[in-house]
């Protein structure tokens, strides 16, 4: 079965992707033939595939019916409400899946959906098919690829709705159960408890404090706050247990298991990991039940085949990816488990699992927890078998005697408060990443290989073999992204603000001006965002991460404006910083103060910088030309970087206006006339790049840094028309995306967003 589960797989990555990836059936087959397999054998496994590519790309050749002005369509539990907006999928009456977006008109009428189960709810909607916005660069997060993955068609903007009827069916009474849950775990669990019990009973993971989070990420645990195999393995033990000992027979026992276990999948919120053992346990046991025996890998390779031919898109959801992967990894790991003692025999199992899913992880997130091969082995045991039975029996308790439930809080919310520090002081020692960036396709596949190389090796106890076959695809992904000897400058898409990252050639430095933020102004307080949206933290931090950058030499906060500097408090917390540059006078300002306390508590300087500045790196030149005072008045104190590395020049000169303009033009006129690239000032506003200005310089390359659709219209079109007229080539991030310019010595070139999404 699990040859025929590698077919489906090939197959449908063929029907998504190219169909010459069905060559892979040859590989396969070629396996097949190597391992004695019969004719039979190898000729089931190619026709299963090809029936599944054939299956799967009829389904995606299916033109999708054009949506009519109203329509139905019902929601499914797959929502949430953030500030004004309620966004979940929804299924119209063809069974389409939709990614629908309501703004919220009123602080009554939000109240009423935080308090309502819609699950089920047919409403008649009217409204708009939208396209999702492009990623922000090829390491942020792709709206379009998550939509992909969920099989939905795309996103409807809901203009007005009227509900029509409340489905019922048992999948949403359950879904209600779900919902119900949820808000009595809010109600009556202490609130640095919720969180947790949510996640672990219920596979809702909304109000996970981002701070916690981000440590169980370094720590590598993160699956702890996810419903796994294991949890499902334990509350299914329990159950069948506490059914024998209230002298049910096993026989019906097992039936009862049978019967609620799905049950608890959908109430633990259905994902691919709760599915995948689920799935597995209902196979192993309906099979025992009738006294046949299944292999539990056979039972996997089913549960896949099942899963991908239900929802042929799953295979690209990471949860599914993973789950499978890690599970597969430890029913094919008994050789190399057998004969250990039981410390040994913890360590190893964490092993396997880490280093045969650690290629995914590169490719996703672009680091790796060099922690989690130790971590694991204390606090996989202590949240299976203590604090996710210590959750369930509070839950129990909360329902039947809420004053033993109050005692049990007493005593188990110090102690949980207690761990809870100790893994925050443990993802604060030095060097628990790694960083190397995100590698190739190729690079995965050598990984890969190297793991499964090692595995044979280890389980022939050739332990010299293993650190070879793993260390050395390692070296090449570590090193991978030094060996570039081009120039970049980068200008990210961060919306209306500003960020620029300057790579010399095989990394000898790394510099990044400015961070972006987001100007954010007062509005109601219903309105406001449940977590407030960060771009160092959701824009910058991921490209500097999936580029490999683990230092920054220089951080350049040109002024003190937040759409400038905003994102540099979660730049510091993630990516090595060894020194600040600031404009003279700005660090008294309010927007620098959470900066300032970052840069003290990680010992990072910060200096202030004015004209006169100047460094040599290689054959890059960098001078900082303005301001030349100490006394900081606003934009035309902004630091201004002119950066030479042979015949290449560019400006970046931060929010300067008019007036900064003609103080550089008085006295650097002769340097800066023909420049290369120009980074405009102030987003391309009109009381920046003025004509002497422009006239003078004549950039070969302009970049306005300027958010779609902002509402302060950057760049003017009365600045754009300025360039047209002189036939000076222009570029803007909020519309062309991230843009990346490069020098190799003797000539320069561009590259968008969508050609780098596309790459």
């Amino acid at each position: 079965m699990i040859y025929i589960a590698l077919a489906v797989l090939v197959a449908s990555l063929a029907a998504h992707k190219t169909a010459w990836l069905l060559a892979c059936m040859l590989l396969l087959v070629l396996w097949l033939t190597l391992k004695g397999e019969t004719m039979f054998i190898s000729a089931l496994v190619v026709s299963v595939g090809l029936l599944t590519f054939f299956f799967i790309t009829s389904i995606r050749l299916t033109e999708p019916s054009s949506l009519p002005s109203t329509f139905q369509l019902t929601w499914t539990s797959d929502y949430k409400i953030n500030g004004q907006r309620l966004s979940g999928f929804a299924k119209t009456e063809s069974g389409e899946k939709l990614y629908v977006m309501y703004t919220l008109s009123s602080e009554q009428e939000k109240y009423y959906y935080e308090n309502t189960s819609i699950t089920g709810f047919t409403y008649r909607v009217q409204g708009e098919l939208i396209a999702p916005n492009p990623p922000a660069h090829p390491y942020a997060f792709s709206f379009e690829k998550y939509l992909e993955s969920k099989g939905a068609r795309g996103i409807y903007e809901v203009k007005n709705w009227s509900l029509v009827s409340k489905e019922k069916s048992l999948a949403i009474i359950l879904a209600h159960y779900r919902w119900h849950l949820k808000n009595h775990i809010e109600t009556t669990f202490p609130p640095s408890l919720v969180a947790e019990a949510q996640a672990l009973l219920i596979g809702l993971r909304d109000h996970v404090d981002e701070e916690l989070q981000r440590a169980y990420q370094k720590l590598g645990i993160t699956h702890l706050f996810a419903i796994s195999g294991l949890h499902v393995a334990i509350v299914s033990w329990l159950f069948h247990e506490s059914l024998l000992r209230l002298g049910i027979r096993k026989e019906m026992a097992t039936i009862v298991l049978l019967i609620v276990l799905p049950m608890y999948g959908v109430l633990a919120g259905g994902a691919p990991s709760v599915v995948r053992a689920v799935s597995v346990v209902e196979l192993v046991l309906l099979i025992r039940f009738t006294r046949w025996q299944m292999p539990v890998d056979d039972a996997l390779a089913i549960s896949f085949i099942g899963f991908v031919l239900l929802e042929p898109s799953v295979i690209f959801q990471i949860g599914f990816q993973l789950s499978y992967l890690a599970t597969a990894s430890l029913i094919y790991s008994n050789v190399i488990l057998q004969d250990r003692h039981w410390l040994k025999k913890s360590f190893f199992i964490t092993c396997v699992c880490q280093l045969l899913v650690y290629p995914l992880l590169l490719y996703y997130f672009y680091e790796l927890s060099i922690a989690a091969f130790f971590a694991n082995i204390i606090f996989v045991p202590l949240f299976s078998f203590v604090v996710l039975p210590m959750n369930m029996l509070l839950l129990i308790m909360t329902i039947f005697s809420k004053t033993l439930a109050q005692l049990l809080f007493e005593v188990y919310e110090p102690m949980r408060s207690w761990l809870t520090e100790v893994i925050l002081f443990l993802q604060a020692l030095p060097l628990q990443l790694w960083t190397p960036g995100k590698p190739t396709l190729w690079l995965v596949c050598v990984a890969f290989i190297s793991v499964l190389l090692s595995f044979y090796f280890l389980e022939a106890r050739q332990y010299s073999k293993v650190a070879i076959a793993l260390i050395l695809p390692a070296l090449c992904i570590h090193f991978a992204p030094m060996i570039n000897n081009e120039t970049r400058l980068t200008f990210l898409n961060v919306g209306q603000g500003d960020c620029t990252v300057i790579e010399l050639p095989f990394r000898r430095a790394v510099y990044v001006v400015d961070t972006g933020g987001v100007l954010r102004h007062r509005q109601e307080a219903w309105k406001a965002s449940n977590r407030p949206y960060e771009v160092g933290r959701q824009i910058v931090v991921p490209f500097l991460k999936g580029k490999g950058i683990r230092q920054i030499n220089v951080l350049i906060l040109t002024h003190p404006d937040a759409d400038h500097v905003e994102g540099a408090e979660e730049v510091l917390e993630e990516i090595t910083v060894r020194e600040i540059h600031v404009t003279p006078g700005s660090l008294d300002t309010p927007a620098m103060q959470d900066l300032l306390a970052v840069a003290m508590t990680q010992k990072v300087p910060v200096k202030e910088k004015m004209e006169g500045t100047s460094w040599r790196v290689g054959s890059a030149n960098f001078h900082y030309i303005s301001p030349r005072d100490t006394h900081y008045e606003g934009n035309n104190d902004s630091i201004v970087l002119f950066m030479q590395q042979g015949r290449f020049r560019a400006l970046l000169t931060g929010d300067l206006e008019e007036a900064g303009e003609r103080q550089l033009l008085t006295r650097y006129g002769k340097q800066l006339a023909n420049i290369t690239l120009l980074k405009a000032g102030h987003h391309g506003s009109k009381t920046s790049s003025s004509e002497p200005f422009i006239e003078h310089l004549q950039p070969k390359l302009t970049i306005f840094s300027a958010g779609r659709n902002n509402r302060y219209n950057h760049p003017h079109e009365v600045v754009v028309e300025r360039f047209r007229q002189r036939q000076l080539a222009t570029k803007t991030t909020g519309i062309d995306g991230t843009i990346e310019v490069m020098f190799d010595g003797d000539h320069w070139y561009t590259q968008t967003e969508k050609d780098l999404v596309h790459q």
